[in-house]
């Protein structure tokens, strides 16, 4: 059994599928992948997002405001809160600093990410983290803000082996999505081998960074399977094992039975 622990479902292109959400999500189960959690990235998707954990027992969701969407998607922490009180979501996010794409807006960044990590500790929920050429900051914002009581995720992760180690001693999980499968991941594959087990977690990010061997298509939350396939090939382990370990992380870190 697999999970897809970040999915953006009500981007996922449905053509392949009829136009059906029911259909993709079939498509996932028949590849393993039993449950999803749907994270959102502004407020103009949030009902969207909790539609969809609504409509299926297998989805979840989160709430949040992506840092590359600071403009005009202000949120102070009672928005935050009161929104997570909805009963499917298990998450606070995503949420992080991006300078990689987004130097320019640095300090909007910072005072989106820090209003986060309040509502993440006020709500006892975890955080789904975004960081990209922002290290240092991203890691004292969170340890500023008191995130090791809550934990979380670094997802879709790309950066060093030394982040992930200091993160993990926070409390936070690292996922990989399918940047793990590209011919240039080298060093992230070296990582994802260095790294305990018990603190990895798998994603597709869908419908982006879909796996190798189906670069150019739709990413779907079906190919998390490729990406656990290629977690299993680089610790050298066995593809069973990797989907138990990953789910058992995932519920353990987002406090479900």
């Amino acid at each position: 059994m697999l999970v897809d622990s970040h999915c953006h479902l009500d981007r996922v292109d449905l053509s392949p599928f009829d136009g059906q959400m029911s259909l993709a999500l079939k498509a996932a189960r028949d590849a393993g992948v039993n449950k999803f959690l749907c994270v959102a990235i502004d407020k103009n998707n949030q009902k969207d997002v909790l539609a969809l954990a609504d409509s299926y027992d297998e989805v979840y969701a989160s709430v949040g405001i992506h840092p590359l969407n600071t403009k005009g998607q202000e949120a102070d922490v009672d928005y935050l809160v009161g929104t997570a009180q909805h009963a499917r979501v298990i998450a606070i996010g995503e949420t992080g600093l991006d300078y990689y794409y987004a130097d320019e807006t640095k300090q909007e960044q910072a005072g989106l990410f820090k209003t986060h990590v309040e509502a993440a500790v006020k709500t006892n929920l975890p955080l789904i983290i975004h960081t990209r050429d922002a290290k240092q900051d991203t890691l004292d914002i969170l340890t500023d803000g008191g995130a090791e009581k809550v934990g979380g995720v670094l997802h879709c992760f790309t950066e060093s082996l030394e982040m992930a180690l200091q993160a993990i001693e926070m409390g936070f999980y690292i996922s990989f999505s399918g940047i793990l499968t590209f011919k240039n991941a080298d060093e992230l594959r070296q990582t994802a081998k260095a790294l305990p087990l018990d603190k990895i977690l798998v994603e597709t990010d869908s419908p982006y960074l879909t796996p190798v061997p189906f670069r150019g298509k739709p990413n779907s939350p079906r190919h998390v399977l490729d990406v656990a396939k290629c977690l299993a090939e680089v610790r050298g382990v066995s593809l069973q094992e990797i989907g138990a370990r990953t789910t058992e992380n995932f519920h353990r870190l987002f406090n479900l039975e």
